[in-house]
């Protein structure tokens, strides 16, 4: 699932590990320098907020992330998808955010590494374009259930279905 090469703050190397018939991507954290940043200002800001594993489990219906700080999150595929940061769903500018109904049982079908930062989430809808950096995913985790009231509202408000 994951290719290429991760740069050195996490690893040279991924292990891919099976564990009840699910594969599980460990992002093997080495040293990093003291607090190296990854973003300024007052978001994510030491690299404890870096993710160790991602896990596709439910036959790719749910995301479980594993962060360095030993937060773990469950995030939903269905979410993930239809607030894909990509510029097919949020557009370019909050005014032309797109409501996409009717994935509710959308499966995320693979993951592939973005530099140092980010993911790529490919849906087996055919979406793949949304890069979802780590301070994303966190959000994701954190603010889930929220964001998931406020996507059940906006489909409500239109007279569409999950």
């Amino acid at each position: 699932m994951f290719s290429g090469v991760w740069p050195e703050i996490l690893t040279s190397a991924l292990r891919a590990l099976a564990s009840d018939g699910k594969v599980a991507h460990k992002l093997g954290a080495r040293a990093p320098p003291v607090k190296a940043p990854i973003v300024k200002g007052d978001r994510m800001s030491d690299v404890e907020k870096w993710p160790v594993e991602l896990r596709l489990s439910r036959g790719g219906a749910t995301l479980a992330v594993t962060w360095a700080d030993g937060e773990r999150h469950e995030i939903a595929a269905e979410l993930l998808r239809v607030e894909s940061p990509s510029a097919e769903v949020q557009g370019h500018s909050p005014d032309q955010k797109t409501i996409v109904p009717g994935k509710r049982n959308v499966k995320i079908r693979d993951v592939e590494e973005v530099g140092s930062y980010a993911v790529r989430l490919l849906f087996d809808d055919g979406h793949d374009t949304g890069i979802y950096t780590w301070e994303a995913l966190r959000r994701f985790g954190e603010d889930g259930a929220e964001m998931f009231d406020d996507y059940e509202a906006a489909l409500s408000s239109l007279g569409l279905k999950r």
